[in-house]
């Protein structure tokens, strides 16, 4: 792989609970996990139970694994495939584990989840060399050599969007944030000019507003015509619809994506197995 190379593949791409099912299984039905390669880089977007597949991939590789994970929240969707990674209980694993809330510290967060009567192994008990940082709106740093900004979306608890930057290519992961009257103007600029917006879109409007069974207004989830608002003001590139209702089916997703694409026409629903290079989008672009 180029060092110039920036490829994104997703291993989850529910919200709220893992859907298995035969009405799912082609769209998929873990909960969020998104790998990224920047060149020999390697960073993952949320811990949900798509990290499950994510650390046996990594496993069939057979080198020693550093990666840095970067959690959007502690909700369990987020974080629960945490404890099923296999590289986490392995010497040779260097895990760097980034993410933020008002409430707790991320550590703390996640050894209460790993904590007797919850789950048998302790937090500390895991055998690779694990690594906490706490992270803030506003935020910046580097990791390898890729560029990351730290966002805020709009969640119960709080939520951190990511901004990932290398080689003149960008992606922004905005999950788990809810819409306003108009176009969130700090995810806007946020936002602005990437190449690759994943998005929160697990309603439809009819949903989100109660016109098809209870309002969800409040819940901390967008739509995809707020997606496709923000993809069209922040002059994105390419617009991944993400965090799937678990009760949508296969068929469902389709017709969202069909709807965001009259209003967005660069627009695709995340699927697990899919795989976005970056370098690509830019061709588009210039195309």
């Amino acid at each position: 792989m180029s060092d110039k190379n920036f490829e994104v593949r997703f291993w989850g791409v529910r919200g709220s609970i893992a859907a298995p099912g035969a009405e799912t299984a082609r769209v998929g039905g873990n909960t969020s996990s998104v790998e990224i390669r920047c060149g020999e880089t390697r960073i993952l977007l949320d811990a949900g139970t798509g990290l499950r597949r994510l650390g046996d991939s990594l496993l069939a590789e057979k080198k020693p694994i550093s990666a840095t994970l970067l959690l959007s929240h502690f909700h369990w969707d987020h974080i629960q495939g945490l404890p099923f990674f296999v590289p986490a209980y392995l010497p040779t694993t260097t895990l760097d584990i980034v993410g933020g809330n008002v409430r707790s510290s991320l550590r703390d967060a996640l050894v209460h989840q790993m904590t007797d009567p919850v789950f048998p192994v302790h937090f500390d008990e895991l055998g690779g060399k694990i690594n906490t940082r706490d992270a803030r709106f506003g935020d910046r740093f580097d990791i390898g050599d890729a560029h990351v900004r730290v966002g805020k979306g709009n969640h119960p608890g709080g939520v951190l969007a990511y901004r990932i930057e290398h080689g003149g290519k960008s992606l922004v992961y905005a999950t788990d944030t809810e819409h306003f009257a108009c176009v969130d103007p700090e995810l806007r600029a946020f936002a602005r000019g990437a190449d690759l917006l994943i998005y929160d879109a697990q309603y439809t409007p009819e949903e989100y507003s109660g016109k098809i069974g209870r309002s969800r207004v409040g819940w901390g989830h967008s739509t995809f015509v707020a997606a496709a608002e923000l993809a069209r003001e922040a002059d994105v590139a390419r617009l991944v619809l993400f965090h799937h209702d678990p009760q949508r089916t296969d068929d469902g997703v389709d017709e969202i994506e069909a709807r965001a694409r009259l209003l967005f026409t660069n627009t695709v629903a995340a699927r697990e197995g899919a795989t976005i290079t970056l370098s690509e989008l830019l061709d588009e672009k210039a195309a």
